[in-house]
Formats: structure tokens, C-alpha cells, sequence
């Protein structure tokens, strides 16, 4: 496209009237001929008559009309009346099309390319500060009026702090003191929203130590129950010597890996902290307020898309497990969850046994009140557990793909242009440049539509990050990302992933309420076959995988650090799955130019993005529907995706099992209002 500016500073109008004096440079002094005629000024805008929108009206109809029988890409496009600051102009002599004209230019066509980069902010205007600070203000906040997506008026928030401190604040509102050891000191009152009874308190185990357990575990011990939480894994101190043995060596602990040990599968990844179910809702800002509590960035309460990093993580989890130390809570690391104890249909306690060790020779009964499992998607035995017992569980869809990996300065310079250079490795002014692709792909018989579609997208993307292994078996590859806090490797990673369903179960000849699972493991072993086991990686570039043929020249450098092999990938998956994805890639490139690139390099597997079923549970009891004393949570439950979410879900789900055992009556939604439904779940 060509511009061709044309360049007008008159203070004359286009079309003079006759009779009519104005100012000119060429003649300031015009000599009347003739005695002025006094003409009315033009109606506009609102002021015009209902006749002469009408006019206008017909008349826009009439041009869309015609432009739609051109050909768009054939000739010129005008755009008029493009006003350019005095200060941003170059002046009469610059016949060229200037960064003020760009702008007016992007304006106009809302042109994204051509805009300028900007910061974009939100702001809380607290109006009692305001107004205590500057007494003026008054008169402005109350001539203030709502205006879609820029500025809106919000009540009175409930929360104002960390969950410690408001379930101190639910304690002192409904006059009842506890304890540090959770004993109540008086007996049960029922002031406010929130009752307490001074009977034994109930013991209940927490089964797991990723988010959604810990935030359980925080509310039940905070408000005086006895909390056992158990953990296959190990603590993040062992756990991280275990990851660098299988880094290093290349041996899998099957117990304490990416996937299982304390802070649960996120604390090895980027540590986001985005989430879906409301950014800036009074659950969610709860949870991040706990976070900084425990040690986190005060960052995370206000950038745009925070998150920690694994070496951010393992000081706020140690911080989190001293805390529920202190509280009473009794942590049990290295030990697995092998069976329920189940009596008339109600859970009482569970078996355990050493994690390490296989054959579950050391199994111990332990009985409890109550049985939260908080449990992550990668446990996949203990599903198996659940079906023997008749525990209703609901397969559910969830994605498979493969990992992409470009350089971090290829990502920079697509979302960046010139301002690439201003990163520096996350350490610039401009943070590392990240992305978000989602796209709806139609799938076709032939020529006839099928009419499905699949959902394609970006998962888990991790800038200044690296591949790595999340495999569980020695004989399965897994796949995943993770970044640091600074964001500063020089390779940027993310799923591509497409939707799969029971149909696609089918096509392997999987079936029943597990068909996810196993479809997620042929997989999986599928890919380690490729690679040629040893934990090698099977990848492509993305240029071949397109082309669905594998060349011989050498592959683009990798992140992953136990090697790479050149695999055919596109016979890794069902052809309808292969092609879905070669059609979103081929879409992606065309909102991100230079995506498909010589650099780029494609991961085999990623199957673990969300779990594959759902344990059916009441939406206010939090109560498994099928067995009583079991509460279901998180994400290995189905109802979370993701740190935040699973953490919101245990701080709900807490609440929920203390109000069961009369700590609390009606506390959480007097808190923090409805949560989302529990079977609407957004990643």
C-alpha cells in the first residue's frame, strides 16, 4: 500500500461561499464587491433533522453497497479529514507520510501495526482517600458517570486482605476467639455470618499438597480443625534434587518428579497466575494477596499477567508449609494414598503407604472425619481407585498437542518490531514477549462440511522458558514448560494444542469412563517410541511437520536437556487430529507472522492439559454426590486449571467442609459471594 499524502493548512473551507469574508495568506486584505449575505450554520450531528439522517442513512447504504461489488484489493482507499498535531507535523515542506499522519492513519482503520505501543493500566480510584486527601474532589466524583469499558463504579469491596487475615476478621465480627491451637476459648455464639462450636475437633486428611490442597488445608487448620496433609511427593527442597538426578542422570523418581511433590505440577512450570474466573474478583485477589503473604511479588497484585517462576515458588512454599506448622497441621511427605475406607457408604479415612514403595507391603489405615482429595490430573491410579468403589465420575474433553519452541528474540520481534531490542533478557523496560492464540477449526469430510470444529490453541506458554519432562513412567513422554522469574533463556515455548473427545477415544479403540486416560498414554508411549526411549524427545520443524515429511538436515537447538531425535510427528497422532493441527498452525502464522519459521521446532507430546474426567460433586457442599466424607477438588477433580483456580477452588472448598463440621456456618459466600458454577470450568 502506498500513502499518498496531501497536504491542506487553510483556514478557508473546501467549498467558499459566495459573499463570505475569510482570512487568506495570499490576500489579507479581500475588498467586499458585493454586501455580505448573513447565511444560517449547517445542522450537525444530533442537531440534523430526522429527514436528513435519513438522507445520510440511505446515502451510507448506498456506498457500502457499491464497495461491496469492487474488489477491495484493487485500487486506492481514501481516508479524509486526517488531522495531525501542529507539534507532531513536520511541516509544509515534508511531502512524506510522517509518524503523526501514521497515527492518524492507524486511528481511523484501527490498525494495530501502525499504532504506537503503549502500557495500558487499570485503575481502583479508592474515593474515601480521595476525597480525605483533596476535599475538592467532591464536585468531580459526583458529576462522575459510568462509561462502557473505561470507567465503572464498583460497591464497596468485602475483602480487603489476605485469607488469614479475613478469616481472623470472620472470628472477630461473630465474637468468638480461637485459639492459636484452633480450641475455642468461649462457648458457640452465632453473631454475624460465621458460628463456631466448642466440641472435639473434627480430623480431616487433605490428599495432596498442590494449591487446591493447600488453600483447603489453610481454611480447615484456621479455623480449628485437626488437618492431616499427605503427599506422594516429596518436600520442594528433595523434590528439586530428585528433578536435577533425572536432569542430570536421567533417573525418574515415579513419586517425585515435575509432576508429584509439594507446591504439586505448578511449581516446576512459569508459576502463572492468570486465570479466567475473574481477575480482579475479591476470591481471586484473596488468593494472590496469600501469595505476597508467603513471600511473593508485591508485582502479582497489579501487572496485567503475573506470575512467579519456579525459583520464586520454592521460598513461598516453604513459608506456606511453615505456616500451617504452626497452625497444628500434621504434613506427611513421601507417603500415597492407596485405597478409601469406606463404611455404610460414607469415606472414614484412607490406606497409605510409603510412596517409594511399590508393593504397598507398609500399608497403614488411617481414619478421619472427612477426606478432601485435592489430588493432581497426572494421578491417574487414583482414579482407577475411585471406579473400583462406584464413585461417579464423568469423562471430560480436554487437549492434546505438541510443544513449539522458537527464540525468545524470533517472539520478541513478531510482538515488538523495532522495540525487540528493549527486553534484554527480561531485564529491559518492555517484558518478554509472550502470546495467546486461539482459533476454531472446521473439520471436513472431503468436501462436505462434517459440521464440528475443534478448539486450537496456545497452552501454557512459557517466554524465556525451556522444555521440559513430565513424564511419570520411564516408558511414557510427557511434556511441558517452565520459565524462572526473569524470563530469561533465550528459547520461548508453548503448547499447540487441539480439543479431543470420546469420538476421538473411539478412533483407537479406547472406551468407558477411563477411554481418556488411556488415550492419553498411547500417546504417550507413542512418542517415547519415536524418540527411542532413554527419555529422548521426538521433535520436527514446523515447516516439515506442515509438509507431513521428515528431512534430514539438522534440527533448529533445543532447550530440552536429556536430547532430541528427528521424528515424524505428523504420524504421532489420528490424521484428523494431525491435520487440525497443521490448519491452526497455518492460521496462527497469519496473526503472528514468522511463526512458521526455519526456527521453529515441534515437541512431542503434551497431553496432560487438563484432567481427564470429572468426580461428580454438590456445588455448595463440595461433597462428592456418590460418597459421603469425600470432597473432590482442584484440578485432578475437574474443576480447576491452573494455580489460581485451583487454589480458589480450595479456599471454597474449605470453607465448605468447615461449615459441614459447624466451624463455620454460611462464611464463604458472606465473604466473597458466589463462586463459579461448579460445572462451568474456565483455563
Amino acid at each position: 500500500m502506498s500513502l499518498l499524502p496531501s497536504k491542506l493548512l487553510s483556514l478557508r473551507p473546501p467549498n467558499p461561499i459566495p459573499g463570505l469574508l475569510y482570512p487568506s495568506a495570499e490576500f489579507p486584505y479581500t475588498r467586499r464587491q458585493t454586501p455580505p449575505r448573513v447565511l444560517c450554520a449547517k445542522r450537525t450531528g444530533k442537531q440534523r433533522y430526522p429527514s436528513e439522517k435519513k438522507k445520510i442513512r440511505l446515502k451510507r447504504k448506498e456506498v457500502l453497497a457499491d464497495v461491496e461489488t469492487r474488489n477491495k484489493f484493487d485500487g486506492f482507499w481514501r481516508l479524509s479529514k486526517l488531522a495531525v498535531l501542529l507539534h507532531k507535523d513536520p511541516g509544509k515542506d515534508f511531502l512524506g507520510v510522517s509518524d503523526g499522519l501514521l497515527e492518524a492513519i492507524a486511528k481511523v482503520l484501527e490498525f494495530p501495526v501502525l499504532k504506537e505501543p503503549k502500557f495500558v493500566y487499570i485503575v481502583d480510584m479508592d474515593v474515601d482517600k480521595l476525597i480525605s486527601l483533596e476535599p475538592r474532589t467532591w464536585d468531580f466524583i459526583s458529576r462522575l458517570e459510568p462509561k462502557v469499558g473505561l470507567v465503572e463504579h464498583l460497591p464497596q469491596g468485602k475483602v480487603s486482605g489476605d485469607l488469614i487475615s479475613i478469616i481472623k476478621d470472620c472470628k472477630r465480627n461473630s465474637g468468638n476467639a480461637v485459639s492459636r491451637d484452633g480450641e475455642p476459648e468461649i462457648s458457640s455464639v452465632s453473631k454475624g455470618s460465621v458460628t463456631y462450636k466448642t466440641s472435639t475437633k473434627p480430623s480431616i486428611a487433605v490428599v495432596g499438597s498442590g494449591p487446591s490442597g493447600l488453600f483447603a488445608s489453610l481454611v480447615l487448620a484456621e479455623f480449628g480443625a485437626n488437618v492431616t496433609l499427605i503427599e506422594r511427593g516429596q518436600p520442594v527442597e528433595q523434590r528439586g534434587r530428585d528433578i536435577g538426578a533425572l536432569i542430570v542422570r536421567r533417573i525418574l523418581q515415579m513419586e517425585s518428579n515435575f509432576c508429584f511433590g509439594e507446591g504439586g505440577a505448578g511449581t516446576w512450570s512459569d508459576g502463572k497466575l492468570v486465570t479466567r474466573i475473574g481477575r480482579n474478583s475479591d476470591s481471586v485477589l484473596a488468593v494472590l494477596k496469600t501469595l505476597v503473604h508467603f513471600g511473593g511479588p508485591k508485582g502479582i497484585l497489579v501487572n496485567g499477567k503475573p506470575h512467579l517462576g519456579t525459583d520464586r515458588l520454592i521460598p513461598l512454599l516453604q513459608n506456606f508449609r511453615q505456616h500451617l506448622q504452626e497452625l497444628g497441621v500434621t504434613i506427611e511427605f513421601g507417603k500415597r494414598v492407596d485405597d478409601l475406607l469406606i463404611e455404610d457408604g460414607h469415606a472414614v479415612g484412607v490406606r497409605v503407604s510409603d510412596s517409594r514403595d511399590s508393593s504397598q507391603s507398609n500399608s497403614q489405615k488411617r481414619e478421619y472425619d472427612a477426606v478432601v482429595l485435592a489430588v493432581g490430573h497426572s494421578a491417574r491410579d487414583i482414579y482407577e481407585m475411585l471406579l473400583s468403589h462406584n464413585v461417579t465420575l464423568v469423562p471430560k474433553d480436554f487437549a492434546v498437542g505438541l510443544r513449539i519452541e522458537h527464540p525468545q528474540q524470533v517472539i520478541n520481534s513478531i510482538q515488538y518490531s523495532s522495540l525487540a531490542s528493549e527486553v534484554r533478557s527480561g531485564r529491559g523496560k518492555i517484558p518478554v514477549a509472550d502470546y495467546k492464540l486461539v482459533k476454531y477449526v472446521r473439520e471436513e469430510d472431503g468436501n462436505v462440511s462434517a459440521g464440528t470444529s475443534r478448539s486450537c490453541y496456545s497452552f501454557c506458554m512459557c517466554p524465556g522458558g525451556q522444555v521440559v519432562l513430565t513424564s511419570t513412567n520411564p516408558s511414557e513422554i510427557c511434556l511441558n514448560g517452565m520459565s524462572f522469574s526473569r524470563r530469561s533463556s533465550k528459547w520461548a515455548n508453548a503448547a499447540l494444542v487441539v480439543t479431543v473427545s470420546a469420538k476421538d477415544f473411539e478412533s483407537l479403540n479406547f472406551h468407558g469412563l477411563l477411554a481418556g486416560v488411556e488415550f492419553q498414554r498411547e500417546l504417550e508411549r507413542r512418542a517415547a517410541i519415536m524418540g527411542g526411549g532413554n527419555f529422548v524427545v521426538p521433535v520436527q520443524t514446523v515447516t516439515d511437520f506442515l509438509d507431513s515429511k521428515l528431512s534430514v538436515t539438522s534440527m533448529p537447538t533445543s532447550s530440552y536437556r536429556l536430547g532430541v531425535k528427528a521424528a515424524p510427528l505428523h504420524e504421532l497422532f489420528p490424521i484428523h487430529i494431525t491435520e487440525a493441527l497443521q490448519r491452526s498452525i497455518s492460521m496462527f502464522n497469519e496473526e503472528l507472522p514468522g511463526f512458521i519459521s526455519k526456527d521453529g521446532l515441534l515437541h512431542g507430546v503434551e497431553t496432560r492439559t487438563s484432567s481427564p474426567i470429572q468426580i461428580s460433586r454438590g456445588n455448595d457442599t463440595y461433597e462428592s454426590t456418590s460418597l459421603k466424607g469425600l470432597y473432590p477438588i482442584g484440578e485432578g477433580a475437574g474443576y480447576a486449571g491452573g494455580i489460581v483456580s485451583a487454589a480458589v477452588d480450595g479456599m471454597y472448598a474449605g470453607f465448605a467442609v468447615a461449615n459441614a463440621f459447624e466451624l463455620c456456618h454460611g462464611g464463604i459466600e458472606s465473604v466473597f459471594g458466589k463462586t463459579q458454577s461448579a460445572g462451568i470450568v474456565k483455563y
